[in-house]
């Protein structure tokens, strides 16, 4: 005998009929839909990203393959489970932590060579206190490590930097050198020797002499005028910086010592250590003496004369942030004038009050 049926249960099943047709019907349409965007996008690629690619696998695998191949996918079943594979592998790939101590930041061993190479007389301890003041926590061994690997000895065996000593001593250093120049004369062409000074901080020039014979008499004449108390260039510094010319005689050095300025050498065959006086040779020579001819020793003094005064008080300085070594009148607003020497060879711009 057949029971009958609750009435709920029949609405459940009536109402279970029409979602199923629903879906059945909205599934027919998105099928349709798909077919049309792939005859739209026939021949060409679809580009995806990363993101669309895990949406899609992460639906795809829930219908499974046969279910895709019915639905028209714009990629292939096989493409859709490439993607869920590779989603589960990433899922499970990760970064495996490093055991034991962690390693030396590259910024921080950077700062431990420059602390080295700045400070020829710190060790070991005091790079380590300089680095934990900045906030930086390194034992002393791993400072030692990293000064061996780069080549940098201890303390006690590490030679001072001429920077190091010129930086120490600021403002109280000078250099000098000679220059040459050939000038021709009644007796034909004679090399004369230009003994020039530069105060390194300021970088303002002064010539001492001009002579054909860069004797001891002469030398030691320079060196009297050079520490003259009244107006001698060397009266506030203590160090000159000179090469190991022979013209730098033991009268020279003895006048300097008895006024207080200490002569210091540079190395043997080492001109770089001698910067700021070669660079001045270079640009006396490639600005002015070599586009010149001269003839007699008078032409000659007019053109260094002038010279040096438009490099101490006209001529820019990348040195000291571009700017004249002397300070400049106010700038006017009137129109842009150029001023020049020796016939125009050296020109300097200013605006007319």
């Amino acid at each position: 005998m057949r029971t009958a049926s609750h009435p709920l249960q029949v609405l459940l099943h009536t109402f279970s009929g029409l979602l199923s047709r629903h879906q059945t019907d909205v599934i027919a349409y998105l099928v349709e839909e798909n077919l049309v965007l792939k005859e739209q996008i026939k021949g060409r690629r679809m580009r995806l990203t990363d993101d669309q690619r895990r949406r899609l696998a992460a639906k795809g695998k829930r219908i499974g393959r046969q279910a895709l191949n019915r639905v028209a996918t714009i990629v292939t079943p096989d493409t859709i489970m490439r993607w869920h594979r590779r989603l589960i592998a990433a899922k499970w790939t990760y970064k495996t932590e490093r055991v034991g101590r962690p390693g030396l930041m590259m910024k921080i061993k950077s700062l431990i060579v420059r602390m080295a190479t700045d400070n020829p007389s710190w060790g070991y301890c005091r790079i380590q206190g300089e680095l934990k003041s900045v906030g930086h926590r390194v034992a002393s061994t791993t400072v030692a490590k990293v000064l061996k690997d780069n080549g940098i000895k201890p303390a006690p065996d590490r030679p001072s930097s001429w920077r190091s000593f010129l930086k120490a001593h600021w403002g109280q250093i000078a250099a000098t050198d000679f220059f040459s120049v050939e000038v021709w004369t009644p007796r034909g062409l004679q090399t004369y020797y230009a003994l020039f000074v530069i105060d390194l901080k300021s970088r303002r020039v002064q010539v001492a002499g001009i002579t054909t014979t860069p004797n001891e008499s002469f030398m030691a004449q320079v060196a009297r005028n050079w520490t003259d108390c009244v107006d001698g260039f060397l009266r506030d510094h203590r160090i000159l910086i000179c090469d190991r010319d022979t013209k730098f005689t033991a009268q020279f050095q003895a006048a300097l010592k008895a006024a207080g300025v200490d002569v210091v050498f540079t190395p043997i065959m080492a001109p770089n250590c001698n910067a700021f006086a070669e660079r001045w040779v270079l640009s006396i020579k490639s600005e002015c003496t070599n586009r010149m001819i001269f003839f007699g020793e008078q032409s000659l003094r007019r053109a260094i004369d002038e010279y040096v005064a438009h490099y101490n008080a006209e001529r820019p300085h990348q040195g000291v942030g571009n700017a004249r070594l002397q300070s400049a009148e106010p700038a006017g607003v009137g129109e842009i004038e150029c001023t020049d020497r020796l016939g125009g060879l050296l020109k300097h711009y200013r605006r007319a009050a």
